[in-house]
């Protein structure tokens, strides 16, 4: 049987379960409803209720609890209600949430990472917020976030991308004097970072298979689509490009074995890599590892280089919205989530606190976002022209992420040629989706 889009044997192995696991899964279905019911299902209450649930993971941990728990308090005294927070750790929330979700025990508001919503949409247990939106001033990307199968399912809270972290001091004293902005001239500027010598990794591009998902971007640098409507791409000529020539990078040194995206950070910090990928977070995160304390203002936005002048530059769209559940304390959580996600003070003060860009217009504006310049540029030059995953749709997203990193692992340490290894991990992924 299927259940809104997913099968049951898919959403297990979405949500990391084995067939052995949690009882609570027969709640997927036996408890979800078809994808026509989308948006009009409810799991029973006071729709009309003060009082309302809001689940986040970032309830979970202690440098982002306070600031939350602080929007939490506000908008129960001004609106004399209670809100029942509710988490969950970042690694099991999306098991947790939806087996609870499923079993119609979650109500209210809901936090979720922007590569979740489209399974958990396909629950059917969603409210449709088209209506609310408007009402937002959030930018077209951001509101772009929450959007599934062309309903807008969740409210932009914060709104970033992940794209390339430049090191301005490694890139002056290796005499490049401005950021490359195409394939041709980055390589050229690794070289000259190469020439450093003392144990510099030019670029700490992901070359582990958990964060070798940062291929996608570089394939679509070279023209791969990765999907064309219904059809998996993978594995046409410009994908073999990319893993071509990021073996280039690999066997030339410009790139190192065995990095994912903390030792990425750990090298950069050091002041061991020139560039690196990670989510605009990454400065704060970065520079508070190092031992270096003049790092962050050393740390610049780059746009991802194109293969020609005039692409488009590529990179991951990356944030949180709010969605609601159908049922009680719904009409109350969406007013919350409305407020969270675009009131100027609350958006301003929880910047302040942690550093993650707003997702209005007026936010973004605001003196104390618009005086920090490293989020400024990031808007302007990476989040700017960010695009969701095509994969996202899909329940089996984790795996086809995995079925590509293996291949292009494959091709790094000499196992597989690229176009063998684009052919499978095309093949896999066409599989997957079908599942």
């Amino acid at each position: 049987m299927t259940t809104s889009g997913i099968s049951r044997r898919g959403a297990l192995r979405m949500f990391g379960i084995g067939a052995l696991g949690m009882a609570g899964v027969g709640a997927l279905g036996a408890c979800a409803p078809s994808p026509s019911n989308s948006g009009s299902a409810s799991n029973g209450g006071d729709t009309k209720s003060k009082d309302f649930d809001f689940t986040s993971w970032s309830l979970n941990e202690e440098a982002a609890r306070p600031a939350i728990e602080k929007i939490i308090a506000a908008w129960e005294k001004a609106e004399k209600s209670k809100v029942r927070a509710v988490s969950y750790p970042y690694n099991e929330y999306l098991s947790q949430l939806t087996l609870k979700l499923g079993g119609g025990e979650t109500t209210g508001a809901i936090h979720l990472d922007i590569a979740w919503l489209a399974a958990v949409a396909q629950m059917g247990k969603l409210a449709d917020l088209g209506s609310v939106a408007p009402k937002g001033g959030y930018t077209d990307v951001a509101l772009k976030s929450g959007v599934y199968d062309g309903k807008q399912y969740g409210l932009p809270w914060n709104t970033g991308s992940i794209g390339v972290i430049a090191n301005s001091k490694l890139l002056a004293k290796a005499g490049v004097k401005k950021h490359p902005t195409t394939v041709e001239e980055f390589e050229d500027a690794l070289r000259a970072i190469k020439g450093l010598g003392g144990g510099v990794v030019p670029y700490a591009a992901a070359t582990k298979v958990a964060q070798l998902k940062d291929i996608f971007p570089w394939m679509q640098t070279f023209g791969c689509t990765l999907m064309d409507g219904e059809k998996v791409t993978i594995g046409d000529d410009a994908s073999v490009d990319a893993v071509t020539w990021y073996k280039k990078l690999h066997d030339a040194k410009l790139i190192a074995a065995d990095v994912d995206r903390f030792d990425a950070r750990a090298l950069f910090g050091q002041g061991k890599a020139a560039f690196y990928d990670d989510a605009v977070i990454g400065k704060g995160v970065t520079a508070a590892q190092s031992k270096d304390k003049t790092l962050a203002d050393a740390m610049q936005p780059m746009m991802r280089p194109v293969l020609r002048s005039g692409d488009t530059p590529q990179a991951l769209l990356w944030g949180g919205v709010i969605a609601i559940v159908n049922g009680k304390g719904q009409d109350a959580a969406t007013e919350f989530a409305l407020h969270t996600t675009s009131d100027l003070a609350t958006t301003s003060e929880y910047f302040t606190s942690r550093a993650l860009p707003p997702s209005t217009t007026a936010g973004l504006a605001d003196p104390k976002v618009a005086q920090d310049t490293f989020t400024t540029e990031w808007t302007e030059k990476i989040t700017k022209t960010a695009t969701g995953s095509p994969f996202w749709q899909f329940a089996q997203n984790a795996q086809i992420e995995e079925a590509v990193a293996k291949q292009v692992q494959a091709v790094l340490v000499g196992k597989s040629k690229p176009k063998d290894a684009m052919k499978k991990a095309g093949e896999e992924v066409a599989a997957l989706i079908k599942r």
